[in-house]
């Protein structure tokens, strides 16, 4: 039997929050939202497809900054409202430049930048 997104649990706004990782090197790129239209998407066409709840509209990831994510597989968590989205990543994940969006540390009760933007 085929896979149906509707099967998953959204939230009241039919979002789950999804998880991009690197399929390679395991690293925690970035975390989005999905609808069950981006799920299909995403799973149809291979390209990670999100929900922008700013735009309120769907986005393929890196369809105006050419940093694709490819789809390697995903992942749905045991309560069925998580998604974590195993990638390949084309350049940087963040809208900062950044290989991740995870560039803040808290260490010594502080914020502390560890990561650069790219170029």
């Amino acid at each position: 039997m085929p896979f149906d997104p509707e099967t998953l649990r959204f939230d009241a706004n039919g979002l789950m929050p999804a998880i991009a990782q690197d399929a390679a090197s395991g690293e925690v790129l970035m975390m989005a939202w999905m609808s069950a239209d981006a799920i299909r998407r995403t799973l149809e066409t291979g390209r990670v497809t999100y929900w922008s709840r700013s735009r309120a509209t769907l986005w393929v990831k890196g369809e105006s900054s050419g940093h694709v994510q490819e789809l390697v597989e995903m992942r749905i968590d045991c309560d069925r409202d998580c998604l974590l989205v195993l990638v390949n990543q084309h350049g940087p994940a963040c809208h900062t430049n950044r290989r991740s969006c995870f560039f803040t540390a808290l260490r010594g009760g502080r914020e502390v930048e560890i990561m650069a933007p790219e170029g």
